[in-house]
């Protein structure tokens, strides 16, 4: 189903998750309540009956028992209020970004990088970027596929990519579904570190000891029936019980250094297999999302339940805590060796597998964010994939993250091996337009609908030089760093095909030498048969479009109208007539 109206859903979701969420208080009231009258009777039937063993054992066995399994739906109860809680936060969220009120969300500042193709230059990344506007990953291995994906400037399976948003995009209660329950991963291990883990363990219980346990289990339980039909003296089972503690104390610190471990990947195994079991369970009909689904679920192996499996003997390991396993437990069942050689055997057959289902659930991770995206923006279009030349023809293209109520939208049309000079006035949109192609381009090619009526797009890379710093720590001026990275655009047209976006180059030097050394550059560009833009001040270059037919001139205006300067911010054939630095010199009255 597709959502015309992205708010009228969240809306909706949002009253369903609230009426929910007031029938699990109500529940987890009741659950709290039962439980300790149940605890309550325990002690009472261990006061009552005190002095006679057998009935003390039965009430501290049953009342044990119950208790545990009270305990065991309560935790249920509370994961399930949790992921409504994070339903109704989702909800909430996505209704404050449609109405543009002030949200704090993720910047990905760590992921800026000023070396890289473009992402430095269009601001992909940090404050008010694309980046914040985009992402909804709930995991950190998610947030790390997504920047991957945006920054990874590949242009192969547009098409199938767009496919796989797409059907994510109509799966909206399944994404919500998806985030709620990633976003109660408390993440006390990193995922590498948990590979790590996994792959270098070493087993240290002998396998003989899954018969020696099983045996003492079953001695105990042997005694304890004894002990109740009065068929042997109650001291004997104290001796038993000392003798578990003395073999489970053979490996105690061993036991707990694992069980530290472990314990810090609980959070991560609880709620993966949830995940896990939702993608095995769902029916996919695109390409891509089917190659995913297939990395995790086989005729004889489904990843949900084996990483299930590790969950709860991780759950029975961690009881280790409660005074009655860690002593009892361990004194008359050996209950720490028989957790710990479940794991141990989980580990030896499944921690080449792991890798690969933490991939797949980065990959959801990641595309529900894309998804999210492209359901958002039913007006925005995907690109319509074409070879004939064209490069870019688009209708009524702008930048994603200005107000529609008051962004300009341009129509703009590039084919291959044309090269586009652009002046225009301070503040007139240069700079802005340039970043709404890059940005198009880098939409286009990792599969997200585009901020355009139409688009029309010939798949190729992008390489920008837009925004240079000088570095007192690589001892770099400013203008060698400019250099530096029109070197490394040079280097990189050697080997692939680029769409090439210049701002101002050459900035670091005298007029005259920047207007004869950005001749050539773009001499060069075009010998090469590069296509891109370049934005500019000097109107020297707009002179190359009489030398080279590949070059044509187009700029942005200013006008000054009673004493004030207006922008249209439309994108016009031609050279720039109108500057403004003096007429804004005097207005502020600096001179």
């Amino acid at each position: 189903m597709k959502y015309e109206n992205p708010a009228l859903f969240y809306e909706e979701q949002k009253q369903r998750a609230i009426t929910i969420q007031q029938e699990l208080k109500k529940k987890l009231i009741y659950s709290s309540i039962i439980r300790f009258t149940v605890f309550l009777l325990t002690v009472f039937s261990l006061y009552y009956y005190f002095g006679e063993a057998k009935f003390m054992i039965g009430s501290l066995v049953i009342g044990i028992s119950l208790f545990l399994f009270l305990v065991s739906k309560h935790t249920d109860l509370q994961r399930k209020r949790d992921v409504i809680n994070s339903k109704i936060a989702i909800n909430d969220l996505e209704l404050k970004v449609l109405n543009k009120e002030k949200v704090d969300l993720d910047t990905g500042e760590e992921f800026i990088n000023p070396r890289h193709f473009f992402s430095y230059d269009i601001d992909l990344f940090g404050r008010g970027s694309f980046f914040q506007f985009l992402n909804r990953t709930a995991t950190l291995s998610g947030k790390k596929k997504l920047a991957s994906v945006l920054t990874e400037n590949h242009i192969d399976h547009i098409e199938k990519k767009q496919k796989a948003i797409q059907e994510l995009a109509e799966k909206a209660e399944w994404r919500q579904d998806f985030t709620a329950k990633a976003q109660q991963v408390k993440t006390e291990t990193k995922e590498e570190k948990i590979l790590e883990l996994l792959n270098s363990h070493v087993s240290f219980i002998p396998k003989s000891f899954k018969a020696i346990s099983i045996g003492f289990s079953v001695i105990s339980f042997l005694m304890i029936a004894g002990i109740f039909f009065e068929l042997i003296p109650s001291w004997l089972i104290m001796i038993w019980f000392f003798l578990g503690l003395g073999i489970t104390g053979r490996f105690v610190k061993k036991i707990g250094d694992l069980y530290a471990n472990v314990s810090r990947m609980k959070s991560n195994f609880q709620q993966y297999h949830l995940l896990l079991d939702m993608i095995e369970n769902t029916s996919f009909e695109t390409e891509i999302l089917k190659e995913q689904h297939q990395l995790i679920r086989t005729e004889n192996l489904k990843a949900s339940e084996v990483l299930k499996e590790f969950s709860k003997a991780i759950d029975a390991l961690d009881q280790r805590n409660n005074i009655f396993f860690g002593i009892i437990g361990n004194g008359l069942f050996l209950w720490d060796i028989q957790q710990i050689l479940k794991i141990e055997k989980w580990i030896s057959e499944y921690h080449g597998l792991v890798e690969n289902w933490f991939s797949v659930l980065a990959f959801f991770d990641a595309e529900n964010s894309l998804a999210n995206y492209a359901f958002n923006h039913p007006k925005y279009t995907f690109s319509k994939i074409e070879n004939n030349g064209t490069v870019i023809e688009s209708k009524e293209l702008g930048h994603p993250l200005l107000d529609e109520k008051v962004r300009i939208d341009n129509n703009y049309t590039i084919h291959s091996k044309e090269f586009f000079i652009i002046t225009g006035a301070n503040m007139a949109g240069k700079s802005t337009f340039l970043r709404t192609v890059s940005l198009s381009i880098v939409m286009s090619n990792i599969g997200l609908p585009v901020c355009a009526k139409s688009f029309s797009y010939s798949p190729i890379k992008l390489i920008t030089s837009m925004r240079t710093s000088d570095s007192l720590a690589d001892d770099s001026s400013y203008f060698f760093s400019e250099l530096t990275r029109l070197k490394f655009i040079v280097e990189e047209m050697k080997n692939d095909r680029y769409f090439i976006i210049l701002d101002e180059i050459l900035k670091g030097t005298n007029s005259k030498d920047k207007a004869e050394g950005s001749q050539k550059f773009v001499t060069k560009l075009v010998h090469s048969g590069s296509t891109g833009i370049i934005a500019t001040h000097d109107l020297s270059l707009c002179r190359m479009e009489d030398e080279f037919k590949q070059v044509k001139n187009f700029y942005f205006d200013a006008e000054i109208i009673n004493d004030e300067l207006h922008f249209d911010y439309h994108f016009k054939t031609g050279v720039c007539k109108n500057m403004n630095a003096s007429f804004l010199l005097k207005k502020m009255e600096i001179v």
